[in-house]
């Protein structure tokens, strides 16, 4: 049990030094993260299974014992959140070895991806928090590397843009850490559970919290702190952007959950106003941001923002039923916006370029691709019976069941809006006469091969489909790690017996 709950930080780690030390050899590079990717799913799908069966399972690194060591916890919810990764990590690995150049294969893409994953397997798994803010600086490192590498001037903008913020959030989140240990003397999540739960330490947790909720806020991309995605995101190769659409600002939600669920339940519901409010404006500011854009990855940039705050809406209403659906809408929308990102890039291949306005006849000439790019766009919108569908019925349901109808009127509308972009997109690269070409772009006239890159896309695009036409089985383990989140004595029990 204990080299299962290690196996997906020790399997990324040595992907990630094996690809390092293959520096030279881009060949071995590129089939050891196919391999380190499908090792990590695979642990992530036993760990599951596992969880599943016997509970919640921990492991005291170097057998110091709870709080003293350093925990690594699996529950129902992180342990998905692990297979997800290995999903979205194999199908990037495998999109990237045909889509990103040769030049910056060679320069270390492979170890910094996987570095990456190490990063974010690390933060679902650790059950400390100071431990939680080293897992999310080995993340930024490695993306903020994955978004400057290639040295173009667009893409270290962006690279500037986007590790400046992250480090404001570090530093916020560095110091609430303090706070936290300086007062309790422990950082273990679970110990802390256990203490601040006695309430004797007036002010310091309302203190702490509000720090790591705007910390987590700037990670997860929340109004008014997501500026600087979609500022970025459109700068690096389509492949990277993928993963840190699919994963990052999920980890951020990840965080915002484990923590307030856990360590400051009674404090949250004190800002639980504040955050409906968040997660309304971070809603609407996405999908009109992404309305007034004819760009395809800045469209799916916003509309990371404006997904965020359904997220965010079901860990404001806090009820079992609307924690489960934050649970299946992010797993839901990880695989939907990858998949949306990595058609991106295949539009890019064939037409050199990804503006709208230059674009048009794909539905003609590439009929299979406008049938990929339908599935995950109408499951973005929540057309049935697609995964995203399900993901927002459940939300719905949970809000009007707690009576915060306006809130459900701004999700209603967003989803409209969302459609309208997804149609824009269509209309514009799909439907629309192919544009005369510029005579100056021979890009467009070069044959490019794009099959390698529709393989991940398949792929995911079937999960879309088979998570929607049958959803409880998704919706069931989601209610189970909602329980577990509501409930944290048996993961305080685990962790400390």
């Amino acid at each position: 049990m204990s080299t299962l709950i290690l196996a997906p930080i020790l399997i990324t780690l040595a992907t990630t030094i094996v690809c390092l030390l293959a520096w030279k050899r881009l060949r071995l590079q590129q089939l050891m993260s196919i391999v380190g990717a499908a090792a990590l799913l695979a642990t992530g799908i036993a760990l599951l299974t596992s969880v599943m069966r016997h509970g919640i399972l921990v492991v005291q690194v170097g057998n110091w014992p709870a709080p003293f060591g350093i925990s690594i916890v699996a529950d129902l919810f992180s342990a998905m959140m692990i297979v997800v990764t290995g999903v979205v990590g194999l199908s990037v690995v495998i999109y990237s070895i045909s889509s990103v150049d040769l030049h910056r294969q060679r320069h270390g893409f492979h170890f910094l991806l996987h570095a990456l994953l190490l990063g974010v397997s690390g933060s679902f798994l650790t059950g400390d928090v100071f431990n939680l803010y080293v897992w999310f600086e080995v993340m930024l490192i490695a993306s903020f590397v994955l978004v400057a590498l290639g040295g173009e001037r667009a893409q270290l903008e962006g690279a500037i843009k986007y590790v400046t913020l992250n480090l404001v959030a570090s530093a916020l989140f560095l110091a609430s850490a303090g706070v936290l240990y300086g007062t309790v003397g422990t950082l273990n999540m679970a110990d802390l559970a256990r203490q601040l739960s006695g309430e004797t330490l007036s002010g310091v947790p309302t203190l702490a919290g509000a720090i790591l909720l705007i910390a987590f806020g700037i990670k997860a991309a929340v109004f008014p702190l997501f500026f600087w995605l979609p500022a970025s995101y459109h700068t690096p190769p389509v492949a990277v952007t993928a993963i840190m659409a699919g994963l990052l600002t999920k980890v951020g939600v990840y965080a915002m959950i484990r923590v307030f669920s856990l360590l400051f339940a009674c404090e949250f519901a004190y800002a639980r106003p504040l955050m409906l409010f968040v997660a309304a404006a971070t809603m609407v500011t996405g999908v009109l941001g992404a309305a007034g854009q004819f760009e395809i990855r800045r469209i799916l940039s916003f509309h990371i923002i404006s997904q965020i705050g359904y997220m965010v809406m079901g860990l404001a209403i806090f009820t079992p039923l609307a924690l489960a659906g934050t649970v299946f809408y992010i797993i839901h929308h990880i695989i939907v916006k990858t998949n949306l990102f990595l058609i991106a890039g295949i539009v890019e291949r064939i037409k050199g370029t990804c503006q709208l306005k230059k674009l048009g006849g794909l539905y003609g000439h590439h009929l299979w691709l406008a049938l990929l790019f339908l599935i995950p766009a109408l499951s973005l919108a929540g057309i049935p019976p697609l995964s995203g569908f399900w993901a927002k019925l459940i939300l719905i349901r949970a809000g009007l069941e707690a009576g915060h109808y306006a809130l459900i009127a701004t999700a209603l509308v967003v989803s409209l809006l969302t459609l309208f972009s997804m149609t824009k997109i269509w209309n514009e690269a799909f439907w629309k006469a192919e544009p005369e070409k510029d005579a100056s772009d021979l890009s467009a006239a070069i044959p490019k091969s794009v099959f390698p890159l529709a393989v991940p896309v398949c792929l995911l695009a079937v999960l879309t489909v088979i998570i929607g036409v049958s959803a409880e089985p998704l919706f069931a383990l989601s209610q189970l790690a909602a329980e577990q989140l509501l409930d944290p004595s048996d993961y305080i029990d685990a962790v400390l017996k």
